[in-house]
């Protein structure tokens, strides 16, 4: 059994939601950046959503659109993130972690070299923001073993669409939670729980809800329908807001997640 599938299973069997985490590998820098996550899957993070830093975000609003920049310029890269990851796994073997970027890195260090890398460091899986699911073969081909693909379904995916997403569906479904960018909008939780169902009705694969979730309030309604909750933009905004000084936001992060973890139980 994969880290994805022992994770969700536990999770069902206690009746609680899981908790997907965001954040921008190297932000602010490398050192803080690790230790930010050690406290967060300490503190009870329950799959980590690695971001690898990317010059034109594009589906990301303006605190991970910044994020990204201050993790660039602090030298952060894809190789650098699989160090990250190297160092995270060593002190975390059960978190699952999902590399989650743009194609444009991993065609820059080639597909072959991004799955062994990636697998070789202990990554799980990717979610890949502009590669669309009739492409990703040409990445797919090159993976050498069990090395999940997640897709994203939006509102505006059409029926046809989501059904051929479902179809291979892997890991877990991301279902972002409303148009836009990630970050802003508010949160519709009725149109959300109908969404769930329906998508729950072609796939047997856990479905986490992104965008715009924020409080345990936001985590509560919508985890009662779905299996999980990704949250992003929030975690980022701390950092942001703690760059003064950066010794306390692995508390900060770790006490945030505590919260947001009590409200999916």
């Amino acid at each position: 059994m994969n880290r994805f599938d022992a994770t969700f299973t536990a999770l069902k069997q206690n009746n609680e939601t899981a908790l997907v985490g965001f954040v921008s590998a190297g932000d602010p820098d490398f050192d803080t950046s690790l230790a930010i996550i050690d406290a967060m899957a300490s503190a009870g993070l329950d799959v980590l959503e690695l971001g690898i830093p990317f010059s034109d975000p594009t589906a990301d609003g303006p605190v991970i659109q910044r994020s990204s920049q201050r993790a660039l310029e602090n030298g952060m890269s894809l190789s650098r993130a699989m160090d990250m990851v190297a160092a995270i796994r060593a002190k975390h073997p059960e978190l699952p972690i999902v590399l989650f970027s743009y194609y444009n890195p991993i065609l820059a260090m080639g597909q072959n070299e991004f799955y062994a890398k990636a697998t070789a460091a202990g990554a799980d899986g990717a979610l890949i923001v502009d590669l669309p699911p009739e492409e990703a073969p040409e990445l797919t081909s090159q993976f050498d073993g069990e090395f999940p693909l997640i897709h994203l379904v939006a509102p505006t995916t059409s029926p046809e669409r989501q059904k051929q997403i479902l179809a291979s569906a892997e890991a877990f479904v991301y279902l972002i939670s409303r148009t836009g960018v990630t970050g802003s909008g508010e949160l519709d939780t009725s149109s959300i729980a109908g969404h769930v169902a329906e998508i729950r009705d072609a796939t047997s694969a856990p479905i986490c809800v992104g965008f715009g979730i924020s409080t345990p309030d936001h985590v509560r309604a919508i985890g009662s329908d779905a299996d999980g909750v990704v949250i992003g933009s929030a975690f980022e905004r701390i950092i942001e807001d703690g760059l003064d000084v950066p010794a306390e936001l692995p508390e900060k992060l770790g006490a945030y997640v505590r919260d947001l973890k009590a409200a999916c139980k």
